[in-house]
């Protein structure tokens, strides 16, 4: 029996029933931000970042958090959440833990950035989608 990775396009398919799995008040506010899937952040990033290695990144929120923005800024880019394929299939394969549970929780951790909420909050949202996720 051969496996075979998820393509761009599976794990995008996967991405939206992971965002389908996150708590539905954290899904109705996170409407309007945009998810992409992408193999690797690009060399910018890693350079800002300052990343050993690009699988060192899982996902990246790239916006401006709600708690920072203000009624007259210009509107820009949207606000987007890269989830990274490749990092986050070595995590999976190191660890073994349920694929869309993984991508649940840095869907979960990188939209918890759009909202400026803290390290127990993200945790809190996150043992919630868990809950939600056995009934």
């Amino acid at each position: 029996m051969t496996l075979t990775a998820p393509s761009l396009a599976d794990f995008e398919d996967m991405a939206e029933e992971a965002l389908a799995l996150i708590p539905e008040e954290l899904r109705r506010l996170a409407a309007d931000v945009v998810v992409r899937v992408e193999d690797f952040p690009d060399e910018e990033t890693e350079r800002d970042m300052e990343l050993e290695s690009p699988f060192d990144l899982l996902g990246l929120y790239r916006g401006i958090a709600l708690t920072g923005k203000s009624v007259i800024d210009p509107g820009g880019m949207p606000d987007m959440v890269f989830l990274y394929r490749r990092p986050i299939l070595d995590y999976w394969c190191e660890t073994g833990e349920d694929l869309i549970h993984l991508i649940r929780h840095v869907l979960i951790h990188e939209i918890g950035h759009h909202f400026g909420f803290s390290d127990d909050d993200m945790e809190r949202l996150e043992a919630e989608a868990e809950a939600a996720g056995k009934d």
